[in-house]
């Protein structure tokens, strides 16, 4: 997913030429294509992994659970534990984490250590691109961080363009554990391009993690994360799914399941960019309108799910508006966060997670009750109107703030 984290600019950038700036942005990535494949491409290999260890799709869609959980639980885990490491040295160690995941699920016998590989290779997931974001900023000019950031997060857009489709489609031709043997090279492929690339930051400042934590106690923090949890869960309702709802409702072929998957990631570059203008635009009522039309088009994916074309359509403009959430809800976690953003931002990117976790297990249960995939798109929708619902109470209790706070003014003597 596209996560723009720390904004932060310094002067570290002086003693980086341009050159070598880009080829550090370039390392980054890499590591960004690599984490974004491993995370969705699971999604369109569902039926394989299923068939080959005897488990039902529900079960299978719990891998995605595994995975979002570990993200969870490890950002703020591994943030603390390289709160006090040099930038570089920790993005290195989350990588070795991320190649040794995904080298055990390219060899899992089973179910249950599949699932434990899923953990192992999800605990890098939120720490690297909090970290990330902030080397990203630290090693351009002022004034450019923003850009830098977003460059290195074209990789996990690529990852949904490029690499869960051509991911897929690897699986249904080699064994799907060729897949997680291709990502787990392409990690350290990664590694290697920032050991050599991304320069050693000795100077940057560590956060103070007393600061940081003490944001966490404000209610617009703490709402701005739960609008992240619902209005995103919804998005993996459905997105889990994604395979059989076009194998068995829309009669896609299983060849053909992987281009349907690029027309997605087409939608979700485009949503990216579109979320991003909207949100320098007008923050809360551009996420409110988002959320709103994501919750229509997951309403009327139940209904168009049973047309090929109409299927193949709806998730593309799908995949624009469920990408249009992501900038918006990244940028009022830091916005509400500004006095110790990088925890923040990083528990940000667990609450995606945590969101892609409930929503997957409230699609498994939507299939377990047999009340069959169309069920799947309507729950999705209705949990992202539950983050709609929490949007608009957080842009209210707002409005009341402002409106109450008294306007400073200077007395004369």
């Amino acid at each position: 997913m596209n996560l723009p984290s720390a904004t932060e600019e310094t002067a570290a950038a002086d003693t980086v030429g341009a050159g070598a700036s880009r080829l550090a942005l370039l390392a980054l990535s890499v590591a960004a294509f690599a984490i974004g494949t491993t995370e969705f491409v699971i999604m369109g290999l569902l039926p394989e992994v299923a068939s080959d260890l005897h488990v039902s799709i529900p079960s299978a869609g719990l891998l995605v659970s595994g995975y979002a959980l570990g993200v969870a639980a490890g950002a703020p885990l591994l943030a603390a534990l390289t709160a006090q490491m040099e930038r570089r040295n920790a993005l290195l160690l989350l990588l070795g984490l991320f190649i040794l995941g995904n080298a055990l699920c390219a060899v899992a016998p089973n179910y249950g250590v599949l699932m434990v590989a899923r953990v192992v290779a999800a605990f890098c997931h939120g720490s690297f691109f909090g970290i990330g974001a902030v080397v990203a900023s630290h090693i351009v000019p002022r004034g450019q961080a923003a850009r830098a950031i977003a460059l290195m997060f074209t990789g996990l857009t690529l990852a949904n363009v490029l690499g869960v489709p051509f991911g897929t489609f690897l699986g249904q031709w080699a064994g799907w554990r060729s897949t997680f043997g291709a990502v787990t090279v392409l990690g350290v492929v990664a590694a290697i391009a920032v050991w050599r690339l991304v320069p050693a930051l000795p100077g940057m400042p560590s956060p103070d993690m007393r600061r940081e934590i003490g944001v966490l106690r404000q209610p617009q923090v703490l709402l701005a994360l739960a609008m992240t949890v619902l209005g995103f869960g919804g998005v993996f309702t459905v997105f889990t799914y994604i395979a059989p709802i076009l194998q068995e409702q829309s009669h896609v072929s299983v060849g053909a399941t992987g281009w349907v998957l690029i027309l997605f990631g087409v939608g979700t570059t485009i949503g990216n960019m579109l979320g991003g203008r909207l949100a320098d635009w007008r923050l809360m009522p551009s996420l409110a309108g988002v959320l709103v039309v994501l919750s229509l088009v997951m309403f009327a994916f139940a209904w168009t799910m049973h047309s090929t074309v109409a299927a193949i359509v709806t998730v593309f403009v799908w995949g624009v508006f469920a990408f249009a959430t992501v900038p918006p809800l990244q940028m009022r976690v830091v916005q509400q966060a500004s006095e110790g953003p990088h925890l923040a931002s990083t528990l940000n990117i667990a609450a995606f997670n945590l969101g892609n976790a409930i929503g997957a297990f409230i699609g498994g249960t939507m299939i377990d009750l047999k009340l069959g995939l169309p069920s799947v798109s309507i729950a999705g929708a209705v949990v992202t109107l539950l983050g709609l619902l929490v949007t608009v109470a957080s842009a209210v209790l707002e409005r009341r703030r402002a409106s109450t706070t008294p306007v400073a003014c200077s007395v004369g003597a």
